[in-house]
């Protein structure tokens, strides 16, 4: 995977180009591009960095800190039943664009046949670790 420099960055480009849910000094959010559910947003720090645990302490903050406004502009449009919150650190982890970003994903009753393990299912072999007791 190449990690695109900042001029080339989707991310980027969405931080300057406004439509933002919230936003901070040090981070913002913006409705997903490819939403898995309606309501699905993006948080990410402003300074271009593809690693999320490379960040500062401060911009990881700012990050987690703009969950809650998220949640609130998501509830004023939906109506979700619950949440995923994730982000892939890393190509092998599934990252594909390189801009660190966290997902806020809203859950609704029916949106999958069966929602237990939620994000175990990144590996399927074991995510059902309650059919193997």
């Amino acid at each position: 995977m190449v990690w695109c420099p900042p001029v080339a960055c989707p991310f980027c480009q969405r931080l300057s180009g406004g439509d933002l849910i919230a936003d901070g000094d040090l981070a913002a959010a913006f409705p997903d591009a490819f939403p898995l559910t309606p309501g699905h947003s993006l948080v990410v720090p402003r300074r271009h960095e593809p690693d999320f645990l490379a960040l500062t302490p401060q911009e990881q903050a700012a990050v987690w800190a703009l969950v809650a406004p998220v949640r609130r502009w998501i509830e004023a449009r939906h109506a979700p039943e619950g949440y995923n919150l994730g982000m892939n650190v890393g190509e092998v982890a599934g990252q594909t664009v390189a801009h660190a970003h966290l997902h806020v994903i809203p859950r609704y009753r029916g949106d999958v046949a069966d929602p237990r393990g939620g994000i175990r299912w990144i590996i399927p072999a074991r995510a059902p670790y309650w059919a193997s007791s």
